[in-house]
């Protein structure tokens, strides 16, 4: 493809104004390709801000780019107007350390983690480990959301290591710290008949909250309410205490201190839910869904309709 003059100046405009740029499919919050999430992960460990580009949003921008640096896929990451590459090269330079010292950081903390397993999900992956041919380690992936995954695979000298009574257990250094503590076992419960993973550091679940403990909480300040219904359900039937809402959308929150004590309230409690569960992933520690959503709350305050 032959790059336009005036489209050239348009990606060119977009690197000097911006230091570290990654152009992808969707957006950091939304990923639309795996290739894509596994870039914003990485970018996303090392605490920098960076611009994004959608280029799905841009076929001009989605072509151009790939003629401009000569690289035929998306992602594409550019640090200082420089090409550094796809979502594979991403992810080693930041497992490497090498990422951090191209934004300009200082190398990164690579203490293992401390990591459990207990004796009877050691026999559990011992036994896999031979079966599979012995010369295994168990990989473990924790994304930025703490969603986590247990794997065998090859064992790598660049992950960090951690011998768990002769078991090799390995993490990449971006999620070293988010797996300080975790805990490996075998369940045979309600929770199904396999491996568990305890992680300490991942945000507690979304809780359920009364509209009564909701209303006195909002009172005394110690809680954010936030209507996620839109502007014509909630003329129906009004919250009667202070609340926010999502009609310029979730990034005024999503910048709030993790710290922040957040419910949610809809109709019946299933948006709610689902919108306290996007907020828990993002790191938030205490999250509430109000339980049955503002027909609950009629019940107990004559004064809101039901609709």
């Amino acid at each position: 493809m032959t790059l336009a003059p005036d489209l050239r100046q348009r990606i060119e405009d977009l690197l000097q104004a911006n230091r570290i740029v990654l152009f992808m499919k969707g957006d950091p919050r939304a990923p639309q390709c795996g290739f894509s999430a596994k870039a914003v992960a990485a970018l996303s460990s090392l605490e920098q801000p960076f611009a994004h580009v959608n280029v799905l949003a841009d076929a001009d921008i989605r072509e151009g780019i790939k003629a401009y640096g000569n690289w035929p896929t998306i992602p594409q990451l550019y640090i200082g107007g420089e090409l550094v590459g796809g979502s594979d090269i991403i992810e080693q330079m930041a497992n490497s350390g090498e990422l951090h010292a191209a934004v300009g950081l200082p190398p990164p903390d690579r203490t293992p983690p401390t990591i459990t397993v207990t004796p009877v999900a050691h026999a559990t992956l011992r036994k896999a480990i031979d079966d599979a041919g012995g010369d295994l380690a168990v990989k473990i992936d924790i994304d930025p959301r703490f969603r986590t995954r247990l794997a065998l695979a090859t064992q790598d000298a660049k992950a960090i290591s951690v011998d768990c009574d002769g078991i090799t257990v390995q993490v990449e250094l971006a999620a070293a710290r988010r797996a300080d503590g975790i805990v490996i076992d075998f369940a045979d419960d309600a929770r199904g008949r396999g491996l568990v993973i305890e992680n300490p550091n991942a945000p507690p679940p979304v809780r359920a909250l009364s509209p009564t403990d909701v209303h006195a909480r909002v009172s005394d300040g110690s809680l954010r309410l936030v209507d996620v219904r839109p502007a014509e359900e909630r003329a129906s039937a009004t919250a009667p205490v202070p609340h926010a809402t999502l009609d310029d959308g979730p990034g005024a929150l999503e910048g709030l201190p993790r710290d922040t004590p957040l419910a949610f309230l809809c109709h019946h409690g299933t948006r709610s839910a689902q919108a306290a569960e996007h907020f828990r992933q993002l790191g938030f520690r205490e999250v509430y869904s109000i339980e049955g959503g503002i027909d609950a709350w009629a019940d107990v305050d004559a004064e809101i309709p039901r609709y």
